[in-house]
């Protein structure tokens, strides 16, 4: 696997195949990236399609990724899940049926585990914008601090801090959902 600097320079050089090649190597990071953030499917269908259509836009009008690719393509995703939930902020609930789980653990263990993360996303809307895109990338898309850091342009001190806070908030929402 070439490595992501190479890519890049061919990228900007308006090579096709490594704009392939990026989609190949990050179409489905972004998807459950937006997928993690919207809860649902079709949605980040949609919006995974845009940002590799921004991408297409950005190599043709060489307004590409300096840096990072991978921060540039989650800075693209970040901003077009905002202006979704700037046109529209009532998120719909996901029908039982779009859940993903293994059914062969039976239907009360699928529904225990839809019912937590119910509970979770729902826990999640009480935390900063920049605290729910923390936890999203760190947890749900695993990657580092540094990666976090990169994506948020903030201090890798500064992401270590938002997680922390954002993981303090999430376990006092959720204890008191839990008591009362």
């Amino acid at each position: 696997m070439q490595d992501e600097a190479a890519l890049l320079r061919r990228a900007q050089q308006h090579d096709q195949t490594a704009l392939g090649e990026i989609y190949d190597r990050y179409a489905r990071r972004i998807h459950r990236y937006i997928y993690h953030r919207t809860g649902d499917v079709g949605l980040a269908d949609d919006l995974t399609g845009d940002v590799f259509v921004r991408m297409l836009e950005a190599a043709r009008s060489d307004r590409f990724a300096q840096t990072s690719l991978q921060a540039w393509l989650y800075r693209i995703a970040h901003n077009l899940v905002i202006d979704h939930y700037r046109r529209r902020p009532v998120s719909p609930d996901l029908p039982l049926e779009t859940y993903n789980g293994a059914v062969a653990d039976g239907p009360a263990t699928m529904v225990e585990q839809r019912l937590s993360q119910e509970r979770l996303r729902a826990a999640m809307k009480f935390l900063t914008e920049e605290q729910q895109q923390v936890l999203v990338l760190r947890f749900g898309e695993g990657l580092t601090a540094a990666e976090v850091a990169d994506v948020l342009g903030k201090a890798e001190t500064a992401v270590w801090a938002l997680q922390h806070r954002a993981l303090a908030a999430l376990r006092r929402v959720m204890q008191e959902e839990m008591a009362g």
